[in-house]
């Protein structure tokens, strides 16, 4: 389903471009996203129970939803958009390319249980690493991997990470974007335990959770018992 939603989006955003009234508008759109990179990360506050959360995109936010909330410690995973220089993104606009979102996942966790580094250990080991601008067949900036950091404790431990892998790389390097957080738009109802709900959907039965199986046989120590 979301290959052919590919083809339309790409349809949807020539006719978009097509639409610009000027250079100036892009030339704009252009440097509030180049900003977002240099900005000063966003620190979400733990909530009253004591759980944290963490931010990630790395393809089809059904995909990722499903991986991390199979790992203990997780409380649970939400779809939405981050990444971005709009407000209120839709999938639709998302799917532009022109909003400068991601396809993202709130990660909820318990960090007595998982800490934030086995959250970035799970989020590189569930996905091409290399891959640029998408994850297996779903392609183009709104699906690209982005990992958000909230503080430079997080920044650190994300660049380690990256150091490393680069080594075991080279001369292929990770292809993941490195950005302070900002802020987290929550995805349609719709998109919310996706794979969980829709078992039969073709992508979900051909792309999603063999996606979820590779990640589970990589790591059968942090799953949740039930998997």
């Amino acid at each position: 389903m979301r290959i052919v939603n590919l083809i339309l989006v790409s349809f949807m955003a020539i006719s978009f471009a097509a639409c610009q009234t000027s250079d100036g508008a892009d030339n704009s759109a252009s440097a509030k996203q180049a900003a977002l990179y240099t900005a000063e990360p966003v620190e979400v506050k733990p909530t009253k129970d004591g759980l944290e959360k963490a931010y990630f995109a790395s393809g089809c936010f059904w995909c990722v939803e499903a991986v991390y909330e199979s790992v203990k410690g997780v409380q649970e995973s939400i779809s939405g958009y981050a990444g971005g220089h709009t407000k209120n993104p839709t999938y639709e606009a998302s799917n532009t390319g022109r909003t400068g979102h991601a396809e993202a996942v709130e990660i909820i966790y318990d960090p007595s249980v998982v800490d934030f580094a086995t959250l970035v250990d799970v989020y590189f080991g569930s996905q091409n690493i290399t891959q640029v601008n998408g994850q297996g067949p779903d392609r183009g900036s709104q699906y690209r991997s982005i990992i958000f950091y909230q503080n430079e404790a997080q920044k650190k431990i994300i660049d380690e990470k990256i150091s490393a892998l680069n080594k075991e790389l080279a001369p292929q390097k990770v292809a993941a974007e490195v950005m302070p957080f900002q802020k987290f738009w929550i995805g349609e109802d719709y998109h919310q335990n996706y794979e969980r709900l829709h078992p039969n959907n073709p992508y979900i039965r051909n792309v999603s959770i063999p996606r979820l199986k590779r990640f589970q046989a990589k790591f059968p120590d942090i799953l949740k018992d039930e998997h």
